[in-house]
C-alpha cells in the first residue's frame, strides 16, 4: 500500500495550474450522455472518481471518445435512450456518481444495480434515495448502503425540502426530474454547489430559481454544448494553504474556478488575515466564474467559522485544520457533521492525525477545536484511504520540524491525479514510497 514521505522545509512559488474541476466533469459527462448531440469537453478530470463515471455510462450505451485525458466528446443518446448495463456499475470510491447515478437511473425502463470499493459501499444512500422514492422510484438499499438496486419507474414531480443541505441530493433530485411529469421543486436549507443548475441552463434547460429553491419542467430536451471545465477549487485548496504557510515569494494559481457556493476556504482564509488576491477572468453570466488566485505567507489568527460557511467549504476542512493547527490562538468548527460521512469520518480522522504530530485539538460530535501553535512535530499518520487527508497532511509538511510519514495514499489518484509531481514543482519535499 503506498505511502507518502514529506520531508519538512519545503516552500510553495511559482505558477501551478491544477486539474480539472471532479464535480464539473462528473456533470458534463452525465447530462451529455442523455442530451441530444454531441458535448465537447474540455479540462476533464482524468482521475478515477471521474473514469468511473464515464465507464458507467457507456456500459448504459453512450459511445465516449478521448482524443486526450482531458479532452472528452460525449455522444448524447437523449432522455430516454439509455438502455440496461449488462453487469452492476462499479464507482469506485465516487460518492457523487452514485447518488447523481440514482436520480439519473430511476425513471429508465430498466434495472440497473450500482456498488463501489470498500469505502462507497460503507456510505450512506438514503438521503438521496427517500426524495426519489417519493417521486414514485424503485429503489433499494442495504441498511443506507449499497449495493444500490434500481427497478426503472415512471416518475412524478415533487416539491421537496432537503432536511440536510446537500448538493449530491439536490442534483439527484433534479436529475430525476428531467424525466418526471410536471414540476420538481428542491429547496436546501443553506446554500450548496450549483453546478447542477448552471450546467442544466447550459445545455438548454429552462431553470427556475426563486430564492433557496430550484425548479424544472419534466420532459425538456438537452442539447449537446460544449464544456470548459475550470481547474478544481477544491484540489487548488490544497496550494492556497500551502502559500499561507510558505510562499515567501507569490504563489500564482491558474484558471481556478471561483464558484461562490464552494469557495468558503477562501472567505475563511481572508478572515484569518491570509494575503490572497483573486484576479477574476471575464465571462458569460451563466458560466462558472474563473479567477487566478495569488497566495503569499501569511501571519494566520485563529477564528470561530460561522456555520453558514460550513456547507461551503464542506470538502475543504481538513486542509482549512491544518491551517488553522498553524495559526495563532483557537479555531472552532461546528455544525459539520456531515464530514463523518465522507469517504472516512473526517473529522475524527483529523483529530487523530493532529494529535499525532503533537497538536492540541478537541474533536466534537460536529466539529473540531484546535489549539494553533508553532505547527506540527514529524509522525506517522494515517489518511484511511482518504485522498484529503492525504493531501492534507502531505500540505503540513511545511511546517513541520521533522519527516511526515501519511500511510495509505493510493486514492488521491481518484481526485488529483499528479499531485506529488505538482508538489514537488511547487517546492515541497515529498515522495511515494
Amino acid at each position: 500500500m503506498p505511502k507518502y514521505l514529506a520531508g519538512p522545509g519545503g516552500v510553495a512559488q511559482g505558477e501551478l495550474t491544477v486539474p480539472g474541476d471532479k464535480s464539473i466533469s462528473h456533470r458534463s459527462l452525465m447530462l451529455g450522455g442523455i442530451a441530444q448531440g454531441v458535448t465537447d469537453i474540455t479540462g476533464f478530470l482524468a482521475g478515477e472518481d471521474c473514469l468511473a463515471t464515464l465507464r458507467a455510462l457507456q456500459a448504459l450505451g453512450v459511445r465516449i471518445e478521448r482524443p486526450e485525458d482531458q479532452h472528452v466528446i460525449v455522444h448524447g443518446v437523449g432522455l430516454h435512450g439509455l438502455r440496461a448495463a449488462a453487469a452492476p456499475l462499479d464507482m469506485g470510491n465516487a460518492g457523487t456518481a452514485m447518488r447523481l447515478s440514482m436520480g439519473l437511473l430511476a425513471p429508465q425502463t430498466f434495472a440497473s444495480t450500482l456498488i463501489g470499493d470498500e469505502s462507497l459501499m460503507s456510505r450512506p444512500m438514503e438521503r438521496a434515495a427517500t426524495p426519489l422514492r417519493l417521486m414514485g422510484a424503485n429503489i433499494n438499499t442495504q441498511n443506507d448502503r449499497p449495493p444500490v438496486e434500481i427497478q426503472g419507474s415512471k416518475l412524478r414531480g415533487i416539491d421537496y425540502a432537503l432536511p440536510v443541505a446537500s448538493a449530491q441530493v439536490k442534483s439527484a433530485v433534479l436529475l430525476a426530474g428531467l424525466q418526471a411529469s410536471g414540476q420538481t421543486r428542491v429547496t436546501e436549507p443553506a446554500p450548496t454547489r450549483d453546478h447542477t443548475e448552471r450546467m442544466l441552463r447550459a445545455f438548454g434547460v429552462n431553470v427556475v430559481q426563486q430564492g433557496a429553491t430550484a425548479g424544472i419542467e419534466g420532459g425538456q430536451t438537452l442539447r449537446g454544448t460544449q464544456i470548459v471545465v475550470p481547474a478544481d477549487f477544491s484540489s487548488a485548496a490544497f496550494f492556497l494553504v500551502a502559500g499561507c504557510l510558505a510562499a515567501e515569494k507569490p504563489l500564482l494559481l491558474r484558471n481556478v474556478g471561483i464558484n461562490p457556493t464552494r469557495t468558503g476556504l477562501l472567505q475563511l482564509l481572508l478572515q484569518m488575515g491570509a494575503d490572497i488576491k483573486v484576479h477574476p477572468h471575464p465571462g458569460p453570466k451563466d458560466a462558472e466564474p474563473i479567477a487566478d488566485l495569488e497566495v503569499r505567507k501569511s501571519r494566520l489568527k485563529g477564528i470561530q467559522v460561522s456555520e453558514d460557511l460550513v456547507p461551503l467549504s464542506i470538502d475543504e476542512f481538513p486542509v482549512f485544520f491544518v491551517a488553522a493547527a498553524c495559526a495563532e490562538g483557537e479555531t472552532l468548527v461546528r455544525g459539520a457533521e456531515e464530514l463523518r460521512v465522507k469517504e472516512t469520518d473526517r473529522l475524527a480522522a483529523m483529530a487523530d492525525g493532529l494529535t499525532a504530530l503533537g497538536v492540541e485539538n478537541k474533536l466534537h460530535p460536529d466539529g473540531l477545536w484546535i489549539r494553533g501553535g508553532d505547527g506540527f512535530k514529524g509522525g506517522t499518520v494515517d489518511s484511511r484511504g482518504d485522498h484529503r487527508i492525504a493531501m492534507s497532511f502531505a500540505i503540513a509538511s511545511l511546517r513541520a520540524r521533522g519527516e511526515i510519514e501519511i500511510l495509505d495514499v493510493a486514492n488521491v489518484a481518484t481526485s488529483f491525479p499528479g499531485f506529488v509531481e505538482i508538489s514537488r514543482a511547487a517546492g515541497l519535499h515529498i515522495q511515494t514510497v
